[in-house]
């Protein structure tokens, strides 16, 4: 069965559970008009949870690979630098950071040429950037640190400098190496955008929560809610397997 299926299939399954059991799935029952007008208003919460999701881990891997080069320093004071921030943002919780974020952010850069106002879809992006970014940088670290010295050795023979050396010769092999927990991570990311349905981002959960408000069927709904993460995530692993094949056949090649 495809994912995709399973949004449609559900509802119909649980539905003959009888109403003698106080269930009602008719709630999400898209064979039913005002089950359908349901499950549209629920699915239309995609976009916003994809967008959001993407670009925080676009933001993250390009920010935790730059925090991690000064982790692989022979200075101590780069690997201070390294180690504090990756501890102090690692040792925030999400939900913390995303009220930060949205309420603070602004007043803090309030007067400053960068003042700006913050709704809640970017705030949303650069709280779940930041808060990854500390565990990315991690996995980029240990990406580049597994691969051989002697690959940095060879290059510099050949007289190229160190950020060619990590462009063509160690990212290219670490990235092959990382990424399953780069995946792993952004699917942490797709489930931790739920939190910032807390300051109105009308994604998937704000509108199981809004749903929920008008028709009081937190079973039916938040079931369904899973449901839609469930498939999301599915579809992303199923994408990461065939990467991971295309570069494993790449790589044979």
């Amino acid at each position: 069965m495809r994912p995709w299926a399973l949004l449609l299939v559900l509802p119909l399954l649980l539905g003959g559970c009888g109403s003698s059991s106080g269930w009602g799935w008719y709630v999400i029952d898209p064979t039913t008009e005002g089950g359908w007008t349901n499950v549209r208003f629920l699915i239309a919460g995609y976009p916003s949870t994809i967008y959001i999701s993407l670009l925080a881990a676009a933001i993250s891997i390009v920010l935790g690979l730059v925090v991690s080069l000064p982790g692989l320093s022979s200075r101590r004071w780069l690997r201070w630098i390294n180690r504090i921030y990756i501890e102090f943002i690692r040792s925030i919780p999400l939900l913390p950071m995303i009220f930060w974020v949205y309420f603070g952010l602004p007043l803090l850069l309030k007067g400053s040429w960068v003042e700006f106002p913050l709704d809640p879809f970017w705030a949303g992006v650069i709280a779940l950037a930041l808060s990854d970014s500390a565990f990315t940088s991690e996995i980029f670290r240990a990406g580049i640190q597994s691969i051989g010295r002697g690959q940095t050795e060879a290059a510099q023979t050949i007289g190229l400098t160190y950020f060619q050396t990590m462009r063509y010769v160690i990212l290219p092999q670490a990235i092959r190496r990382i990424l399953p927990p780069l995946a792993n991570q952004f699917i942490y990311i797709v489930k931790m955008s739920a939190l910032v349905s807390v300051i109105g981002l009308q994604e998937l959960t704000r509108r199981a929560n809004d749903l929920n408000t008008t028709e009081y069927r937190a079973l039916e709904i938040y079931t369904f809610l899973i449901v839609e993460y469930l498939v999301l995530v599915l579809i992303i692993s199923q994408a990461v397997r065939w990467l991971e094949r295309r570069m494993g056949s790449d790589e044979r090649r």
